[in-house]
C-alpha cells in the first residue's frame, strides 16, 4: 500500500472537512443572530401596541435582543473571522446562547451573564488586535467592546435599561466609527482629525457613565453624537464614493443618510432631555438604532456577509427601494411620536419590517440572477471526451 499517496490524498480532504466544519459553525452563529433579529422585531411591534402572542413578555427584552443578541453576535462573528482564532468564536457563541436563554424563559440574569461573557471575549480579541496594530481605529473598536461589556454587567446587576443604554449605544457607535476611521486612512489626513475623534469618544463615555436619564448627561451624550457626526461627514470616504456609481455610491448613500440620523438623535437628546420628556429618549434611540445602525448594516451587508458566511452577493440598483422604506419608517415614527399619532407609530414598525424583508429578498433575487447566467454558460460549454 502506498502510504505516501494515501496521506497526500487525505491531507486536502482533512483541510476541506476542517473548513466545512467551521463554515457550519459560522452558519449556526449567523442563524442565532437572525433569530435575535426576528425576536427583536416581534418585540418591537409589541412595544408599539400590536397584539402579538408573547408580545408582552418579549417587549421588555427588545433592547437586549437587538443590541446584544443581534448586533453583538454579528460583530463578534465578524471579529472572530478577522482574528482567525478559535477561542474568538466564543463571543458570538455566548451571545447566541444568551438569546436562546432569554427566548426559552430563563431568568434574565442567565441571558445577561452570557452576554457579559460574550462581551469580555470580544474585548479580549479587540485588545489583541490593538496590541498587534496600535492605532486610533483599533482603540475605538476596543473601547466599543468595553462599552458593551459595561452595559451588560450593569444589566446583570439589575440596573434598568434606560439607565445603561448609553453604554450599548456607545458600543455600536464606536464600532461603526472605528471601522469607518480605518477606511478613511485612504483619504488625505486633515490636521486635528484624530484629536476630534478622541474628543467624541471621551464625550460618549462620559455621557454613558452618567446615564441618559439625567439632563446634563443626555445633553453631553447628544453633543457627543453631534461631534461624531461632524467628524464622519468631514473625514469619511463616503464623501468621495458618493460621486461614483454602482455599489460604492449605494454604500455612500447608506453612510451619509445614517450620519444624518445620528446627528438628529443628538439634537433630540439636547432639545428633549429624557429626564424631562420621554419623547427625546424614544426619538434618540430610534434615530441611532434604526436610522444610523441599520443604514450601516444595509451599506456593509454586501461586504460583511460574503466574508463571514462565504455567500456571494451581487449589487442591484433595486437595493435603493428597501433603503428608502427604512428611512421612511424612521421619518414616520419620529413624526408620529412628535405629533402623538399612535396609528402612525404602529404603522412605522410594519414599514421597518417590510424594509428589512425587502432588502433580504432583493439580495436573494440578485444572487439568483447572477448564478443563472453562470449555469447557462457552463451548460453551453462543449464537453470534452477524455477517452480520446
Amino acid at each position: 500500500m502506498n502510504t505516501s499517496a494515501t496521506a497526500g490524498t487525505a491531507a486536502p480532504l482533512l483541510v476541506s472537512l476542517h473548513k466545512g466544519s467551521w463554515m457550519g459553525v459560522r452558519a449556526a452563529l449567523l442563524a442565532l443572530g437572525i433569530l435575535a433579529l426576528l425576536a427583536g422585531l416581534w418585540s418591537a411591534l409589541a412595544r408599539l401596541g400590536w397584539p402579538l402572542p408573547r408580545g408582552s413578555s418579549l417587549a421588555a427584552l427588545h433592547g437586549p435582543l437587538m443590541i446584544s443578541g443581534l448586533f453583538g453576535t454579528l460583530i463578534g462573528l465578524e471579529r472572530a473571522v478577522a482574528l482567525n482564532r478559535r477561542w474568538s468564536y466564543a463571543a458570538p457563541a455566548f451571545s447566541g446562547l444568551g438569546t436562546l436563554a432569554l427566548l426559552t424563559g430563563a431568568p434574565e440574569a442567565v441571558g445577561a451573564g452570557a452576554y457579559a461573557i460574550a462581551a469580555a471575549v470580544l474585548a479580549g480579541g479587540s485588545l489583541l488586535i490593538t496590541m498587534q496594530q496600535p492605532a486610533v481605529f483599533t482603540g475605538a473598536l476596543l473601547f466599543g467592546a468595553l462599552a458593551w461589556l459595561a452595559g451588560n454587567i450593569l444589566w446583570l446587576m439589575g440596573q434598568p435599561v434606560p439607565d445603561l443604554v448609553g453604554w450599548w449605544l456607545a458600543f455600536l457607535i464606536l464600532t461603526i466609527a472605528g471601522e469607518r476611521l480605518e477606511l478613511s486612512r485612504l483619504m488625505p489626513q486633515r490636521r486635528g482629525s484624530e484629536a476630534l475623534f478622541l474628543f467624541a469618544i471621551g464625550l460618549l463615555v462620559a455621557g454613558a457613565q452618567n446615564g441618559l436619564m439625567t439632563e446634563n448627561s443626555a445633553i453631553l451624550f447628544g453633543i457627543a453624537l453631534f461631534v461624531t457626526t461632524l467628524w464622519l461627514l468631514r473625514h469619511d470616504i463616503a464623501l468621495r464614493n458618493i460621486r461614483r456609481t454602482g455599489q460604492p455610491r449605494f454604500m455612500a448613500v447608506c453612510m451619509l443618510a445614517g450620519y444624518a440620523w445620528l446627528g438628529f438623535g443628538g439634537a433630540s437628546l439636547i432639545g428633549f432631555p429624557p429626564g424631562e420628556s420621554r419623547l427625546g429618549y424614544d426619538v434618540a434611540l430610534l434615530a441611532v438604532l434604526i436610522g444610523f445602525v441599520l443604514s450601516m448594516v444595509f451599506g456593509h451587508a454586501l461586504i460583511i456577509l460574503p466574508a463571514v458566511a462565504r455567500v456571494r452577493l451581487r449589487y442591484s440598483g433595486w437595493l435603493y427601494a428597501p433603503l428608502l422604506l427604512l428611512h421612511a419608517s424612521v421619518v414616520l415614527r419620529a413624526g408620529a411620536g412628535i405629533a402623538g399619532w399612535e396609528a402612525g407609530r404602529m404603522a412605522s414598525g410594519i414599514l421597518t419590517v417590510i424594509a428589512l424583508l425587502t432588502f433580504a429578498v432583493t439580495l436573494a433575487v440578485a444572487r439568483r440572477h447572477e448564478r443563472e447566467p453562470s449555469r447557462h454558460r457552463q451548460e453551453a460549454m462543449p464537453t470534452v471526451d477524455h477517452a480520446t
